[in-house]
């Protein structure tokens, strides 16, 4: 099976898939933003629909683990960052850095970068590139008047977006042809094992320039220029995107208002 990466589109005929790129992008801001402001019962909630809005799309618990996999090391540092560096009430006594405020603000922390991780992988697993592009420019058009190059800036972001599972691939090639060559990256403890990593470093970086260059010869060779433009298929909110779009903001709402219910 092949290797599905973070921020990959994955064909589909979901009601996710289906829904107006709009409407995804501002329930993906608006979801953002209770992320990081969420607490543990706000945070279930989140979750629940985290996990609701992956079944509607046809992306099962499997694949999302898959494509969260290379930030693994990233959750497990953070983590232990809060994990070791909080101080308070010690959970062993002959471990006075571990403490309950720690290991609670390490799990809340964690489960932010997530969620927002996650959020995000729905999004650009279930939208086209082209869709994404097309979405953002829309939604930024309005400051176009006040001089701000919406289609430029979403154009930027669609790259970016577009890079991440580029260079995860390019990583795995990387890794691959080194270990072909003798290198060893599994065995050794934590520190040989960074080390180690350490040195696909400059072989990506070098990759990196090199698929820029190539990306601006083929947007150069195909007479990309800046401004605004047409599109082949305009976009339209469709009553179940608008139906969509207010069953999350109301959701949202709901879960924001948890927050001044007494528990």
């Amino acid at each position: 099976m092949k290797t599905l990466y973070l921020g990959q589109f994955v064909p589909g005929d979901s009601p996710v898939h289906r829904l107006d790129p709009r409407v995804k992008i501002l329930s993906a801001l608006l979801l953002s933003i209770v992320i990081l402001d969420a607490g543990s019962a706000e945070g279930l909630v989140v979750t629940v629909f985290l996990l609701t809005a992956a079944a509607l799309s046809g992306l099962s618990a499997g694949r999302i683990a898959e494509a969260l996999k290379p930030l693994a090391w990233f959750f497990a540092i953070l983590f232990c960052l809060h994990l070791f560096l909080t101080e308070g009430r010690p959970i062993v006594p002959a471990l006075p850095a571990v403490t309950y405020e720690g290991l609670e603000r390490g799990v809340s922390v964690t489960w932010q970068f997530v969620a927002l991780v996650v959020s995000a992988a729905i999004l650009t697993m279930t939208t086209v590139p082209s869709e994404l592009v097309g979405g953002l420019e829309k939604l930024l058009r309005p400051l176009s008047r006040i001089g701000v190059p919406s289609y430029d800036i979403a154009t930027m972001v669609s790259i970016s977006l577009r890079f991440v599972p580029t260079l995860l691939e390019e990583v795995e090639r990387i890794k691959e042809a080194q270990m072909a060559r003798g290198a060893d990256f599994a065995s050794g403890g934590l520190v040989k094992k960074l080390k180690k990593m350490a040195t696909l470093v400059i072989p990506l970086i070098l990759c990196t320039f090199r698929r820029a260059d190539e990306l601006a010869l083929a947007m150069e060779g195909r007479g990309y220029h800046r401004g605004p433009r047409t599109y082949l298929h305009e976009l339209k909110f469709s009553r179940v995107d608008y139906a969509a779009l207010f069953a999350v903001m109301a959701l949202l709402t709901g879960v924001e208002m948890l927050r001044f219910l007494p528990l």
